[in-house]
């Protein structure tokens, strides 16, 4: 049970309620995890994985996993978040979606202890009645509570009927599943526990929530998207995984050793041990990247990304004695066009920006192709501008 608790709280933000779960684990009975995805794009990327790493645990545990692909839920909308109503997709683009989610999900999960299924296959039979009894079994106050809608009402923005029902529907799928436990990012909160108040209203028992943390994007600082850009999908070309992954923040490297890494918690430890003892973040990093090119691609990917990675920095011509240079931040991180002007790389943000879009700014021999970047506070790397210049920048 200790050894069982420890690997489920890895990585996990909160769990309502670890009593229930404890009782549900004596059981010894295979539980039933269920965690949802609706097909709004068409590739997962490593803030999906953070999730997906979490019914990986469970899975290791001997229990069985429900990947639900929200077909029904996605026309809806999630509102989570959200501080307006989101568009719509038709059923089409779902569909198309969804096929690339059942084949990216097997590079995380057991095919044996996993079962993919569509919300529709319920969720249709509803019709109308079944709709309006299930609206039912709710009230408005308490939707109300949840935060963001919360927000926009009192701000008198627009919330549609319709994005109600995205809670209600996606607590029915734990019902019709009878889920022993559901998981789910943090923003899903409010959601997960609409399930576990259904079940009981259904004289089911009621599914454990476990929520995960978000996983930070490549920028450090924001949620990992493909809108923002700093997202890397779990079908990328190896070697533009591995460069991405070693362009990340030495601060950032640590939060995804937490939450991306199938290592244990006391390797973690001990390579922040070195860390601390002098050694090179950028060689802690290697060990990330080629951890997650072997997982997502084949193994021993990552070990010829890395030697090719390397290959790339000394044919970049660097020189030997490369000059430091130390900022001092008072912010947790500084863009990148700033930061190249106050080292004197540039005569001015517009050119850094415009240096960037040309594809002419490198970080560890790594082309830098997001002009918004932000560069994390504690980060120490080698900067390239154009063919002869080199500086080692500290922050």
């Amino acid at each position: 049970m200790k050894e069982a608790l420890a690997l489920i709280k890895r990585g996990t933000d909160e769990i309502l309620t670890e009593s229930d779960l404890k009782k549900k684990l004596k059981s010894g009975k295979q539980l039933i995890i269920k965690a949802g995805f609706d097909p709004t794009a068409p590739d997962l990327h490593f803030g999906h994985t953070v999730l997906l790493n979490k019914l990986r645990h469970f899975q290791d545990l001997g229990h069985k996993v429900i990947f639900l692909i929200g077909d029904f839920t996605g026309q809806i909308g999630d509102p989570s978040g959200k501080n307006k109503t989101r568009p719509t997709l038709s059923s089409k683009e779902l569909t198309l979606n969804a096929k690339t989610y059942e084949k990216q999900v097997f590079k995380i999960l057991k095919k044996e202890l996993t079962e993919v299924k569509f919300n529709s296959e319920w969720c249709n039979k509803l019709g109308a009645a079944g709709m309006i009894s299930l609206a039912s079994k709710y009230n408005v106050a308490r939707m109300l509570e949840r935060d963001d809608f919360n927000k926009r009402y009192s701000a008198n923005q627009s919330i549609a009927v319709h994005e109600f029902l995205y809670p209600l529907v996606q607590g029915y799928d734990s019902v019709a599943l009878e889920a022993d436990v559901e998981c789910g990012g943090t923003d899903q909160k409010f959601n997960l526990l609409v399930g576990r108040e259904l079940q009981r209203t259904y004289d089911q028992e009621p599914q454990v929530v476990i929520t995960v943390p978000i996983l930070e994007g490549l920028d450090g600082t924001n949620k990992m998207s493909k809108s923002l850009d700093n997202f890397i999908a779990i079908d990328e070309e190896p070697n533009d995984m591995f460069g991405k992954i070693m362009s990340i923040s030495d601060t950032l490297m640590w939060r995804w050793f937490e939450l991306l890494s199938f290592i244990s918690d006391k390797e973690i430890k001990n390579l922040q041990k070195e860390a601390d003892s002098g050694k090179n973040p950028r060689d802690i990093k290697f060990i990330l990247a080629e951890e997650l090119v072997d997982r997502f691609h084949k193994e021993g990917d990552g070990k010829k990304c890395k030697e090719a990675f390397l290959k790339r920095f000394q044919k970049g011509q660097m020189p030997d004695d490369i000059p430091t240079f130390s900022l001092k931040l008072d912010t947790t991180s500084i863009p990148l066009v700033n930061l190249l002007k106050n080292a004197d790389m540039t005569s001015s943000t517009s050119e850094a920006m415009r240096l960037i879009k040309q594809g002419g700014v490198k970080i560890d021999s790594v082309k830098v192709e997001n002009p918004k970047l932000e560069i994390q506070k504690g980060s120490e790397a080698i900067y390239q501008v154009g063919k002869r210049k080199f500086l080692k920048i500290k922050t």
